[in-house]
Parts: structure tokens; sequence; C-alpha cells
């Protein structure tokens, strides 16, 4: 049972909307029922609810970990949830609806497979929705759900969620987003969200649940340029092992199969795939996200960063780049910055040589003579580094399109950014 427990599907998703859409009391529903939060955490958050004057059992306290969103009833960072049910294991990332903190929607969403958009019924899209979903598609998240909550509030009208359903499609056409559902909601009342909504039966889609349970997700991957970022290389010194050495890493894309002619890069060596190995054992081919040591038939020299791939298919290995930059830090670009670019287990040094426009996320409108960059800015630019990076485009593979800038002097992240 363990073992098929470990083996389970994982679905990352993140949660956005504005202020006070309800996502803190939908995530609350979620774990509440379908069973993952403790008799304890219930107890706490029932007491907590009755100090504040509350009827009945504010669900959304679930999820404000931090005392202080707890005090102010807001959510400041992203705030991580686990919980699993029979089919799926899930991992939510809870990120804050507010202007200033894109950053952390950022950080939250990318490297989520799907992202929940929550809309209030009431008020229909607003600023913040096109900001979300705008986000959701630079970070090319392969599935969009837009939960249309509060339907309580709406007398249950599917007039009203035809409409925002309508609406959001026409903006929506203007995204690359493959894959966007639908569903009415009362994360309050819990209609639609694990159970079915008696009062919403012109409905005929699946709850909530049961839609992050049955997704498809194992094609989301790229499964045809095969990429293996080297994280360490195993040299176990017991003499039965004498002469074993594996790179081990987390497949970043494709198939590797025993018997394949692959390449190390920078260097250029090719050799054989001569075995591949996990915790239980050797087997006969890997792909993403997969946590596997590969050993090869040749004995050349690979370290930390190198990138294992087909002979027949291999990345860019470059020393400039272009970027959609993310600005993390509140102190804004400084020109003629030094960073340390983190691309794929490989770390080198790197300087901003071009800034070539801000976005305006709200008009979607480039400005190409606004060349200051603030906290939350996304941006264009162009980098050179010191030494070479094996690359794609992030549209192409997210793990090997994006990188993160750390700054030199204070080692504080920086920047995040997708490689165009």
């Amino acid at each position: 049972m363990e073992n098929s427990y470990l083996d389970m599907e994982l679905l990352r998703f993140s949660t956005a909307g504005s202020v006070d859409d309800g996502k803190s009391t939908l995530i609350g529903r979620l774990l509440f029922d379908s069973k993952s939060i403790f008799e304890d955490q219930l107890e706490q958050v029932a007491s907590s609810s009755k100090r504040r004057g509350l009827e009945q059992t504010d669900l959304a306290l679930l999820t404000d970990g931090l005392r202080d969103e707890r005090e102010q009833g807001i959510t400041i960072d992203v705030a991580y949830r686990y919980f699993a049910t029979p089919k799926r294991k899930f991992i939510i990332a809870d990120t804050p609806g507010h202007i200033q903190y894109t950053r952390n929607m950022v950080t939250g969403a990318s490297t989520a497979n799907l992202s929940l958009i929550l809309i209030d019924a009431r008020k229909g899209l607003v600023e913040q929705t096109y900001r979300h979903s705008f986000i959701a598609s630079l970070l090319q998240i392969p599935h969009l759900i837009v939960c249309i909550n509060k339907m309580d509030l709406v007398g249950y009208s599917e007039e009203v969620f035809e409409k925002i359903k309508k609406d959001y499609q026409a903006f929506s056409a203007k995204l690359d987003v493959k894959d966007i559902r639908f569903i009415p909601i009362s994360a309050l009342n819990g209609d639609n969200v694990v159970n079915p909504s008696e009062k919403m039966s012109w409905f005929k889609g699946a709850t909530l649940l049961y839609t992050l349970e049955t997704i498809h997700i194992a094609s989301d991957y790229n499964h045809i340029d095969c990429r293996f970022p080297v994280q360490t290389v195993i040299r176990p010194k017991k003499d039965e092992f004498h002469d074993y050495r594996g790179y081990a890493g987390r497949v970043a894309g494709g198939v590797f199969k025993k018997g394949d002619q692959v390449v190390a890069l920078p260097s250029g060596f090719s050799s054989k795939i001569s075995g591949i190995h996990t915790l239980n054992g050797e087997i006969e081919e890997a792909f993403a996200p997969m946590s596997v040591s590969i050993s090869l038939e040749d004995d050349i020299d690979i370290g930390r960063g190198d990138m294992i791939v087909s002979k027949s298919n291999q990345p860019d290995v470059v020393q400039e780049i272009d970027v959609m930059l993310c600005w993390f830090n509140n102190k804004g670009l400084q020109p003629r910055s030094k960073f340390n670019l983190m691309h794929a287990n490989n770390e080198v040094k790197a300087m901003i040589t071009a800034i070539h426009y801000k976005l305006d996320i709200n008009s979607l409108q480039k400005n190409e003579d606004d060349k200051t960059v603030g906290m939350n800015d996304i941006i264009r630019v162009s980098l050179r580094t010191t030494k070479p990076i094996m690359k794609d485009a992030y549209r192409k593979n997210r793990l090997t399109g994006s990188i993160i800038l750390i700054d030199e002097v204070t080692n504080e992240t920086v920047a995040a950014g997708m490689i165009i």
C-alpha cells in the first residue's frame, strides 16, 4: 500500500483571484469536504471563528497559517498546502490577490500543472482576473479552471454563470492556454466543490474535486526532447560497486532508454546509456519528471550543471539569451548589475546587456520608453553569461527554459525568467 501511495500521481495547482473572492474559503472547503484536515485543526479554527463572533466555522482560516494573516484576515505570502485523495496527491500554492504580490503569484504558479482562477459571481471579470490569467498564460500553465464563486449570492443563476463564461472566453482567446474549464460553485456552502450541487441542476459538468482528480496531466511534460540536467555524480566507495559511476538528477524532458546514444553537454562527448537506476533498482526507461541515476558505457568527464541529451536532438548551447523576466526585488534593477544565473542545476555569472520593453500586464501593451524596473515589473531583456548554458525555449520545456537571477552581493533571488 505504501508503495502505491508513493507512486500516486502528483498534481500541483495554484489558486488566484481578487481579494475576498473566496480563495481561502474554497481551499478550506476542499480540505474539509475531502476529509484532509485533522480534528485539532478544525477545533482551532472553530474557536478562532467564535472569537470573531461568527455564527459558523470560517473555513478560510484553515489556510491562513501565518498568525498576522489570521489577525488581518488576508493572505500575504504563498502558502503551500498538501492533501491527498485515493486518486491523487495535491500540492496547492495559495497566492495572494493584491496587485503588489505579482511576484508571489509567479513563484506559486511556476511549477503548477493547473491554475484555479476565482471570479466573484456578483462582480464578474475584474482587473485581477486579467492579470492572473495573463500570468498563467505567460508561465505556460497547461490547464485553467475558472471557478465562478458565490453563486449562492446571485440565486444560483445560470444566466449569470453563462455571461461570465462568455466574457472570459472572449478575453482568453488572446491568451496561450489550451485547456480552460468553467465550474459554478459556492465555496461557503460547498456547492460543486467536492459534492455536486442540488441547487444548480442546470450545470452538467463535474465538481471541482472530480476535475482535479481526473484531469489528464501526464502529457503536460515534454516527452520528445531528451534532457537530463546532472545534479550530482554518484561514486559509491564500496567494493561491490567499485567501478560504478552514475549521474543523478531529474529528467526534464524526453524518454531515456538503456542503449540510447547520448551526448554530454557542453563538452560534446558522446556515449551510450548502460543502465538507469532508481531507489527501487534498475529500470528500462526514464521520463519526466522521474528522478534517476544514469550510467554510461564510457568514462567521460561530466559534473553538476552538465546535461545529458539525445544525440539526434540537442538544445542550444549559448552565452546570450533573450528572456521575459519578472522582477522580484524592491531595489529595482540597477544598470550593469552582475548576477548569478541558475539554470537546470547549472550556475553561471551573467549580466543584463539590454532592456527591450516593460509589459503592462493590464493592457498587454509593450512600453519601450520607460526602462525603469521596479518590483513586480515584467520586462523583456537580453542576458550574457560567462559560460555556456544548454537552453530550450520556455514554451517548449518549462524546466530547461526557465532561469532565476541571484544578486551576487546580497545573495537574494531578484528575478525569475522565461527564455524566449
